[in-house]
């Protein structure tokens, strides 16, 4: 599974961070980073919750 950012849409609110701070990191100019773009499998609900929190919709799974 991977992560993806719509960076057009993100607003680096950094709730997926508050989440999983080891998969996402909002750095000083707000800008969103992903960590781990494969999380590994004992983090994919952590990680699930983390994209379905997002105020925004701008993370997405791919399988």
């Amino acid at each position: 599974m991977r992560i993806k950012v719509d960076d057009l849409v993100c607003e680096a609110n950094a709730v997926c961070m508050g989440l999983v701070p080891e998969v996402f990191e909002v750095d000083d100019d707000d800008q969103l980073h992903i960590l781990l773009p494969e999380p590994p499998p004992e983090m994919l609900d952590r990680v699930r919750h983390a994209v379905r929190s997002c105020p925004k919709a701008a993370l997405s799974l791919e399988e």
